[in-house]
């Protein structure tokens, strides 16, 4: 009998278990764990080589599966390191939760064809993709190209190169939808569709995927961030499109950013990777400017087309009549695109109908019970949600402080109230209004896609999921209802997501061969970030916030990591936060701010409190992070997270 080590796809740590023989890293066995017996991996050298081999339970069975890839292994111990996470919740990432139903005949998947199609490149273009087959081995390049430029054309062609060298490649799409307009140009240009991984497709396809990657069958991946878990045997290509994007952060579970993580990836094949972005974040940005990236320009759209012309509106003078949230500038500019039969798309980062319902008697905002959030109204289906936990309510006829009647008035613009007005304006308008809560598959987004094309619609009205990614020739106009929103609040990247978001979305328009033009409605046109976008001059922007974070040492030029705290308990949540910032380590180059409430105080009923540590670049935050938080005595009713390379500070 020899003693193994055997990782388990759950929140718990690796175990030792007894086998009758010597079994290979990699190996998929099943294994009693309490009262159930569970999947599990062979992992690296037993733990604890001194334990009574009687004490020990023996493993189940060996299945017949092969191996786990050992670069898959590598990486899944590499992220479970640097985020601080437990090792079973990030091979579950890395595992088919349903393996041992894995077909035994092998699975055949359409390969794509690289002499498909060839397509015309500008001189620009030509030299992009030229300096992209230079890359050999690890290697990480920034294709940054303005909106319109064909940076997906262009990484087309090195995916393509990398087909030819039999290498598996690796697209990571920021959202599920963003697939949709994104498969049809792969489908133009290789002959045939990619394999899919993301949350929506089907439990078989997920086990045939799973498997064709690992076999090596299935050459172009295309997925969400959980794709980069994938068991590739023969990884040559790693694109990350929309590199930028804050989607790429996960949240919940392990927390990690799917782009630097993919980097890593790359790092351990090792194979280029491709960071594409109209917007790069300054991150990216600063490591291509300083050499550590290859840096890759488009600067000129595709096809002679021209950026959009854009305008300011001051909303600050008030204009006679009723109030409009859609100013008499861009209402009259709608007028004009649908005289001309061109498409407008409006935009507004909030969903619903209304942000805020409060009663015009007494002044009661109506707020989530689980959580320190406004409850948002929507008009279609008459309910007020919390968007942080779900709850759901019918909007209530009396005050419940008051108990006046009819007294609930709405507050503030979504983008249901946006259509409404447009409706008023424009009754004879074909509209559309477009989110995460009307939009639910990437096969409705084709069909609204289709719609889009045939010129059944006038007017898009919808958020962020229309600011990226997608290509509507017939598009010439694009309103921000608010362009100031996301300015406010001290989130450390406010600013940069700022302009990043708004140059995106301002990019949808005129894309072809009419010239297209933005409005941004705003309350402080004197704003440098939409100055910065009115004049076109993206190196201001970066100027400005470069220098800013060097002088607070705010990353790219330090690192933060971020604890969260909660539990239902406030004060137990409280005195947790206050020891955990008590026994905090002190070095130089290391400061720990807080614990302060968190700006989403509440959340699904526990209490939360923040702290963050700030540290220079040559202090690894993950040795002075694990013994800290350890050495607390943390009730089991509060929980503790780490968070390390924060993006967002809700």
């Amino acid at each position: 009998m020899q003693q193994i080590t055997v990782l388990c796809p759950l929140a718990v740590d690796a175990y030792d278990y007894m086998a009758p023989d010597s079994l290979p890293v990699g190996t998929f066995v099943r294994v009693p764990l309490g009262r159930k017996h569970v999947l599990g991996v062979v992992w690296d050298s037993p733990i604890n080589q001194q334990l009574d081999a009687q004490k020990l339970k023996p493993i189940d069975q060996v299945l017949p599966l092969p191996l786990l890839p050992q670069q898959t292994i590598q990486f899944v111990n590499w992220v479970a390191k640097y985020t601080l996470s437990k090792l079973g919740p990030v091979l579950k990432m890395a595992l088919n939760p349903e393996i041992e139903k894995i077909s035994k005949h092998p699975i055949v998947f359409d390969t794509p064809r690289p002499d498909f199609k060839q397509l015309d490149f500008s001189e620009q273009q030509k030299q992009a993709i030229k300096q992209l087959l230079s890359l050999r081995g690890f290697n990480v390049a920034l294709l940054d190209g303005i909106t319109g430029s064909g940076k997906t054309e262009v990484y087309f062609e090195a995916i393509a190169t990398h087909l030819k060298q039999g290498e598996q490649v690796l697209v990571l799409l920021p959202e599920i939808i963003l697939t949709t307009a994104w498969l049809e140009r792969f489908k133009d240009r290789f002959g045939v569709y990619p394999a899919l991984w993301h949350s929506s497709i089907t439990a078989k396809t997920r086990r045939d995927t799973w498997e064709a990657v690992r076999s090596g069958a299935s050459r172009v991946i295309v997925g969400a961030r959980s794709a980069l878990f994938l068991p590739f045997q023969n990884l040559g290509l790693i694109v990350i499109d929309e590199e930028h994007d804050a989607s790429f952060k996960q949240e919940d579970g392990v927390l990690y950013n799917a782009r630097d993580m993919a980097i890593v990836r790359a790092k351990q094949a090792p194979c280029p990777i491709i960071l594409a972005s109209a917007t790069p974040s300054l991150e990216t940005y600063c490591n291509a400017e300083n050499g550590k990236y290859q840096h890759i320009h488009l600067t000129e759209r595709f096809k002679g087309a021209v950026l959009p012309e854009i305008e300011l509106v001051d909303m600050r003078n008030k204009e006679k009549g009723p109030v409009r949230f859609i100013s008499a500038r861009l209402a009259q500019l709608l007028q004009e695109k649908l005289n001309q039969h061109q498409q407008s798309l409006l935009f507004l980062n909030r969903r619903g109908y209304a942000p805020l319902v409060l009663c015009r008697a007494c002044g009661e905002k109506l707020s989530c019970p689980h959580c320190s959030a406004w409850l948002t109204e929507h008009r279609k289906t008459h309910t007020l949600q919390c968007h942080h936990c779900g709850y759901t309510r019918k909007r209530p006829d009396i005050c419940p402080t008051c108990h006046e009647q009819n007294s609930f008035i709405s507050c503030g613009p979504g983008v249901e109230r946006i259509a409404e007005e447009v409706q008023t304006l424009l009754p004879q308008a074909k509209t559309a209004t477009i989110t995460s809560d009307t939009l639910n598959s990437p096969k409705q987004f084709t069909n609204l896609l289709d719609q889009i094309q045939k010129g059944e619609i006038d007017i898009l009205i919808g958020t962020q999921i229309l600011a990226k990614g997608h290509h509507f020739p017939n598009l010439t106009l694009v309103g921000v209802i608010d362009a100031d929103m996301g300015l406010a609040g001290g989130d450390l990247r406010a600013g940069e997501r700022t302009f990043q978001l708004l140059q995106q979305v301002m990019g949808r328009a005129g894309r072809s061969e009419n010239t297209g033009i933005a409005v941004l409605q705003t309350y402080s046109p004197e704003n440098l970030i939409l100055k910065a976008l009115q004049n076109n001059d993206r190196n201001t922007f970066l100027t400005e916030e470069i220098a800013a974070r060097k002088l607070l040492k705010m990353p790219p030029f330090g690192k933060l990591a971020a604890i969260i705290v909660s539990g239902k308990n406030e004060s137990l949540t409280y005195k947790t936060a206050k020891n955990l910032a008590l026994t905090a380590p002190s070095m130089p180059g290391l400061e720990v701010l807080g614990p302060v409430v968190a700006p989403l105080a509440k959340l699904k009923d526990k209490n939360r409190y923040r702290l963050l540590v700030k540290a220079t670049k040559n202090i690894t935050l993950q040795n002075i992070l694990h013994p800290w938080v350890n050495r607390v005595k943390i009730p089991s009713s509060v929980n503790v997270r780490i968070d390390i390379d924060p993006y967002s500070f809700f």
